[in-house]
């Protein structure tokens, strides 16, 4: 996966869960209350992404996760109360935990892929035989 498709996943999963927000509240799913709702919280990932391309970091990390995470949230928040939006304490508990699943979710998933790939770095190799110490299996005839 590059960058480009993380930043779209990042981008996407913070509409779903603008979306799965207004839908639970009973908000109209517009595309005007959608918008509206996510930007805040869109505007923090790219700024995350910014960071990202300025210092060439893949984003693809669980520490890059938690960044893009932190960023999106508490800037989300921050922006939303610039914008005249409320912001209980209920609500920014649960777009943490929301965004956390789903920001850090993604990236654990890869890196769990990528770690019990055959050959992946830091992953045992199968032993050869040949280097198992015993003179009898190095020098098979």
């Amino acid at each position: 996966m590059g960058r480009i498709a993380a930043i779209i996943a990042d981008l996407a999963l913070v509409v779903v869960f603008v979306i799965i927000g207004r839908a639970s509240h009973s908000e109209a799913l517009d595309f005007d209350g959608i918008q509206r709702t996510a930007l805040p919280f869109l505007a923090g990932t790219l700024m995350a992404w910014i960071g990202f391309l300025l210092k060439k970091h893949s984003g693809l990390s669980l520490i890059n996760g938690v960044f893009v995470w932190a960023m999106t949230t508490v800037l989300g928040i921050l922006f939303r109360l610039l914008l005249g939006d409320t912001a209980d304490p209920a609500f920014i508990a649960v777009a943490a935990l929301v965004l956390a699943a789903f920001l850090i979710g993604w990236r654990a998933i890869r890196w769990l892929i990528v770690r019990n790939r055959p050959g992946a770095p830091g992953r045992p190799k199968a032993k050869d035989p040949r280097r198992s110490g015993n003179p009898a299996k190095r020098n098979p005839r």
